[in-house]
């Protein structure tokens, strides 16, 4: 299949440039320009002269082009999803279902845009109106993953709130927010000329996005390592932060369709080859369970189809690249010299790391308390229910965990003592709708995501006292 590419790779004009490799093949995709820091900066510089313009522009006017992109995305659905599937090595099943939760994305952004930020409020003689208004220039750095989807949840509530924007995507994944900015080129009505920017960059390179002052709201997705230490580099903006998870699902004593939550599991475990910060890695099963869901989950992970990812029928690929199999490979090896059982795959040929299934793995082993990000799962025995509870939330992350039950005392049992953003009931980890409030607590990072959440995060307060009039 002919990759299109998009028609201008050199937005940034660093002078630096970046090589995108298939990380199916490593075969050559295109060469990138990159943005220096200064470049950067001035993007910024361009974004605040807009401030005002986009600040006064009407709200059915941003619905509008919002509606605009998402009908142009969905017009040129198959070119998306192709570069998707060549730039992240994702099989084109889970592409093309990436494109059209962009989408949807852009779609919901646009009701947004029209939704009343007012609030009329009561203080005796005088009446309050709270409103809210657009925050100013917004920053945004994304990750590998979701090349399109990420950068859709940062950009579209952006374009719903009235705020400048400026863009640096993963440098591994440039090409489809380099199309999604040809997109943003062409609808109607225009954008303000220099109210947005998507600038490919290192990270070396992106110090302004989090030190510029001028930058009143960041919004990152990536590692917690990175993430933590910029938003202190932040103090003078809101942010957000997504920062990935360890993701525990919990099978309670009283579910009894053994068959639906592992197919649902597998799914969560090994879908794009785990690369997804909510890809379940702990399975926590009543103990005389652990036999039956090991030998379940490891069915089907050999029963995955490994072929080109072009092909629609291929479920399972690399991963980014090799060195990230590698470091796989070394936490697995690390499980196993530490009492931990490979019931399934465990091995590397490449950036390929078959799917795994993990027993016996010691609490003290990365492949437990740290985010794997990889096509890994632990599965683990537990007594009683609040065992269960204990081992699914021993972790320094926070993001999101599943239970499988049908019992409402242990719901919402679960539900008050698990910290997590997000707890999801009778299916797996991976579940996500765009438009719900999306987040973790503890180290998966701070603030929401989900259209509307996000537009409250990139406006601010404002009210207005007055006396009361007859």
């Amino acid at each position: 299949m002919e990759l299109a590419l998009p028609q201008v790779l050199d937005r940034a004009s660093g002078g630096s440039r970046v090589t995108v490799r298939a990380p199916e093949d490593g075969a050559f995709l295109a060469e990138v320009g990159l943005a220096a820091a200064a470049e950067l900066s001035a993007a910024i510089g361009r974004a605040e002269g807009c401030r005002r313009v986009l600040a006064e522009e009407d709200a059915e006017l941003r619905a509008r082009r919002l509606r605009e992109v998402a009908r142009a995305v969905r017009a040129r659905f198959e070119q998306f999803a192709a570069l998707i599937c060549a730039e992240a090595g994702k099989p084109m099943r889970y592409a093309r279902g990436e494109v059209e939760r962009a989408v949807r994305t852009f779609g919901v952004a646009a009701d947004e845009a029209l939704r009343d930020l007012r609030q009329d409020l009561d203080f005796g003689e005088r009446a309050g109106r709270l409103e809210r208004f657009p925050v100013g220039v917004c920053s945004f750095i994304t990750p590998f993953n979701f090349p399109l989807n990420l950068v859709a949840h940062k950009v579209a509530p952006a374009m719903a709130a009235g705020c400048p924007w400026v863009l640096k995507p993963a440098e591994k994944t440039p090409l489809t927010a380099l199309l999604l900015a040809e997109v943003l080129d062409a609808v109607e009505p225009r954008l303000p000329e220099g109210s947005w920017a998507v600038l490919p960059g290192l990270p070396a390179e992106a110090g302004p996005l989090v030190d510029d002052p001028r930058v009143r709201h960041f919004s990152f997705t990536g590692s917690a390592a990175v993430g933590w230490e910029l938003k202190r580099r932040a103090a003078h903006a809101s942010v957000t932060l997504e920062l990935g998870g360890n993701a525990a699902a919990i099978l309670a004593p009283d579910w009894s369709d053994l068959e639906a939550a592992l197919d649902r599991c597998a799914v969560a475990a090994f879908a794009y080859s785990g690369q997804v910060c909510i890809s379940l890695q702990r399975l926590l099963v009543p103990e005389a369970l652990v036999e039956p869901v090991v030998q379940g989950l490891a069915a089907r992970a050999q029963a995955l189809r490994c072929g080109p990812l072009a092909e629609p029928e291929t479920d399972f690929g690399p991963m980014i690249d090799e060195t990230a199999a590698r470091r796989v490979e070394a936490w697995i090896g690390h499980a196993l010299a530490d009492g931990a059982l490979a019931r399934c795959g465990g091995l590397r040929d490449g950036a390929f790391f078959e799917p795994t299934v993990l027993t016996g793995v010691s609490p003290r082993s990365q492949v437990w308390k740290d985010e794997v990000f990889g096509p890994v799962v632990a599965v683990e025995g537990y007594a009683d229910f609040e065992e269960a509870l204990a081992l699914a939330d021993d972790s320094a992350f926070g993001l999101q965990a599943a239970l499988f039950s049908r019992d409402d005392q242990l719901i919402e049992r679960a539900f008050r003592r698990l910290e997590v953003g997000q707890l999801i009931v009778g299916d797996s980890t991976v579940f996500r709708v765009d438009e719900m409030p999306y987040g973790g607590v503890k180290g998966s990072g701070c603030g929401r995501e989900g259209l509307r959440w996000a537009v409250e995060s990139m406006t601010e307060p404002r009210l207005l006292v007055r006396w009361k009039r007859d």
